[in-house]
Order: C-alpha cells, then sequence, then structure tokens
C-alpha cells in the first residue's frame, strides 16, 4: 500500500541512523525480499504505542473499580468506564454465543485482549497524522499467528492427542484425503485473519487521508462516518473468527 507520514514517522526520523544501523539485522522481507529500512520501525512502535493506551486506560479503569460498592452501580453518563464495561461485555456474549460459558471465561483474555489492541488501532485510523498499526500485514500477520498458536495450543491442552486425529477424518481410510484438506485449512486461518484486517485498514487510512489532503473541513465528514463502520466491522469479524476458531479447537471429541 501507499506509505504516509505521521507524527511518528517525524519522531523517527530524527533517530534514523541508529534505526537503520539496527535494521539490518532483522534480513530481507519474507514477502519483499527487501531490506528494511527505518521506516519499517513505525508499526512496531505504532502496536506499542496502542498497547501502552490500553494498559493505561486498563490502569485507569481498574482504579475506578476498586470500591466494589460503588463499582456495581453504572454511571449515569457515558464514561470510559462504562465504555469498557459495554465494550467487553459484548465481545464476552459473543464468545459465551460461540462456545459455552466456561470456556467463554477461560479464553477471554486472549479473545478480549484481540478486540481492544484491534479496535484502538482501527480507532486511530479515523485521526488524521496517526500511524495505524493495523494498517502493516507484518503487525496484522502477528496478531493472527499469535491466535493460530494459540487455538491449536488450547484445542492440545483440551483433547489432547485427540485433536490431531480429528484432522484425519472420521475414519482412517479417508486420512489420505481429509488430512490435506485440514492442514491447508488450518494454514489459511491465519493468512485470511491477517490480510483481511491489513487491506480493510489501510485502504480505509488511504482514502480518509486522501479527502483530507483535499479538502480539510466537512467533506472527510462522511467517509469518517463510514470509517467507523469499517473500524466496528473488522473488529467484530477478528474476534469473531478468533472466538470460533478457539470454540472449534476447544470443542469435546464427542461433539
Amino acid at each position: 500500500m501507499p506509505g504516509h507520514s505521521s507524527w511518528l514517522t517525524y519522531l523517527l526520523a530524527h533517530m534514523q541512523e541508529t534505526l537503520e544501523h539496527n535494521a539490518q539485522y532483522f534480513g530481507q522481507g519474507f514477502l519483499t525480499h527487501g531490506v528494511p529500512s527505518w521506516q519499517s520501525f513505525e508499526p512496531i512502535f505504532a502496536s506499542m504505542f496502542v498497547m501502552l493506551l490500553i494498559v493505561l486506560v486498563g490502569v485507569r479503569v481498574r482504579s475506578q473499580m476498586l470500591d466494589l460498592e460503588s463499582a456495581v452501580v453504572p454511571d449515569a453518563r457515558l464514561t470510559l468506564r462504562t465504555f469498557i464495561e459495554a465494550f467487553l461485555e459484548y465481545f464476552y456474549d459473543m464468545a459465551k454465543g460461540v462456545m459455552d460459558p466456561k470456556r467463554a471465561k477461560r479464553y477471554f483474555p486472549l479473545i478480549g485482549a484481540s478486540a481492544l489492541f484491534v479496535f484502538f488501532s482501527n480507532i486511530l485510523a479515523l485521526l488524521p497524522s496517526f500511524p495505524v498499526a493495523t494498517s502493516n500485514l507484518n503487525i496484522t500477520m502477528g496478531c493472527a499467528l499469535v491466535v493460530f498458536i494459540l487455538f491449536n495450543v488450547y484445542g492440545l491442552m483440551t483433547n489432547g492427542m485427540s485433536y490431531l486425529k480429528h484432522l484425519c477424518g472420521p475414519v482412517w481410510w479417508l486420512a489420505w484425503l481429509i488430512l490435506p484438506i485440514e492442514i491447508i485449512s488450518l494454514s489459511v486461518r491465519p493468512i485470511t485473519l491477517a490480510v483481511r484486517l491489513m487491506l480493510n485498514m489501510a485502504v480505509d487510512h488511504l482514502i480518509l487521508g486522501i479527502f483530507v489532503g483535499l479538502v480539510s473541513v466537512l467533506l472527510p465528514l462522511p467517509i469518517m462516518l463510514l470509517g467507523c463502520l469499517v473500524v466496528v466491522v473488522q473488529t467484530l469479524v477478528f474476534t469473531l473468527l478468533t472466538c470460533i476458531y478457539i470454540g472449534l479447537a476447544t470443542e469435546h471429541e464427542a461433539h
């Protein structure tokens, strides 16, 4: 996708020599086979910025819930606490709808963290000159690989070797046909998670930047409203697929 400049780009430009020196240790890109530059660090720092933002929000919300008596009563207006509560409650209900409440509670740290990271990364796309971590394939592929590795680990922890056995199909004499299909299906999951999220957010941020560059007042508002829809939908899709993959992997063998 076409590059863009943010405040983080100008900040990292002051460390260009140091970053260029360290970039050579990463080797060539897997897809582009090119040597990374100092700007290759921008998505990494952007994701670190989002994680820091989530930690600060979490600390703030937790401090408001230390008093259990007052925390039970919801705020009369929309606050940071009520937003985070409603946000996480929605995705917890989604997880319960995909799997049973016991598994939803057990695996919600991954589900909730995925929802928060994707949402806060995406919402920055609506702010001009802000870096968007999820518009970079390296970041979205990293998120997808974390989900891919963990739902397979959860499957092995829950069903043991039966999790691998089910890849061969219901009967042994169909293993030669079912096993390659299942392996391809598993391998495609992180790719679809990463590419779908990256393309949607990169294009959304690019279009918004173009309209803001043309006319900075009023005209970008419809694009920003469309961008809000893209942010919500992409967060829902990524989190829903995460719930489905975990639910399928941890389902009892008999089911």
